[in-house]
């Protein structure tokens, strides 16, 4: 009976103490300080040169001509949107969810998209020299496009633009 008992008691204890640390470690919420939405935005022309635009989304927004130089993308999600002649030299899209944008004749000049996901999106006259690609999901048909003018080399990683494309 006392072993019962101690068996019951310990059990207790146990539980209780990983109760309390649940409790004691759990972080609380906090709030998204930055609520700007830029879902469905006429964002024609505007300027997001040198900002850290990391994680943001970008849904259906109208981007023509917008200027991205040098601004943090990584992590973004950008679907559905026009990017028409948009400015993308040296901009960070690392591991951005690119799906169903409209790049024609955007500057990707020296721009890094490792482990970006580019699909359904069109690469019409853009310029890549230097961008760097790498583990990159690319629809066949646009690298293919892309590796007849894959030249230079990023500044940044070091990567030939039509090695991080797997250009043969």
């Amino acid at each position: 009976m006392k072993t019962v008992l101690l068996r019951w008691l310990s059990a207790l204890v146990v539980v209780v103490l990983a109760c309390l640390w649940l409790i004691l470690g759990a972080k609380p919420a906090i709030a998204q300080l930055d609520t700007v939405n830029y879902n469905n935005a006429n964002l024609e022309g505007h300027d997001f040169s040198n900002t850290n635009l990391a994680g943001k989304v970008f849904v259906a927004a109208e981007m023509r001509n917008a200027n991205f130089e040098n601004a943090d993308l990584s992590n973004a999600m950008l679907t559905k949107s026009v990017l028409l002649d948009a400015n993308l030299q040296n901009a960070n899209l690392s591991g951005a969810l690119v799906d169903r944008v409209f790049l024609v004749g955007a500057n990707l000049t020296n721009a890094i998209l490792q482990d970006a996901t580019l699909s359904r999106t069109s690469f019409e006259r853009v310029i890549i020299t230097g961008a760097d690609f790498t583990d990159a999901i690319i629809d066949r048909f646009e690298m293919a496009k892309l590796c007849d003018r894959a030249e230079g080399v990023n500044p940044t990683t070091g990567v030939a633009t039509r090695d991080s494309l797997g250009c043969r």
